[in-house]
């Protein structure tokens, strides 16, 4: 007995479509981070707390959090264009290798950082 699989094709229009509403999430998102960090600024320089420990951290955890969107849109981007289902496994699975290592690194970079604020 010969099981065929089943064809994985997504009409170009609406493979357009999902192109496009990834960019313009992107885009907005890109926007709130930037009035976020000029908020974040304004309010540091306002209040003279940008030297601050918990400043630094926040201003460091934004940092990591635009690293991270980033990795997710263009991850969004890929499986957009994946051309079968295979592919799109294949790109979500390096995607969250890739990832887990991200935060690990992240989460060593963070503690290091936290320690000669405990220390203080």
């Amino acid at each position: 007995m010969n099981i065929t699989q089943p064809s994985f094709e997504v009409p170009a229009d609406m493979r357009d479509f999902a192109e496009k509403s990834v960019e313009q999430a992107r885009t907005a998102l890109i926007a709130l981070m930037q009035n976020a960090r000029r908020a974040t600024e304004s309010l540091q320089a306002q209040t003279k707390t940008i030297e601050l420990p918990a400043s630094v951290a926040y201003v460091h955890g934004l940092e990591l959090f635009e690293q991270n969107l980033a990795a997710a849109f263009e991850v969004a981007q890929k499986l957009v264009r994946a051309s079968s289902l295979q592919d799109a496994l294949q790109i979500q699975s390096e995607y969250v290798h890739a990832q887990f290592a991200t935060l690990q690194s992240q989460t060593r970079e963070l503690a290091s950082a936290a320690q000669p604020a405990e220390a203080a």
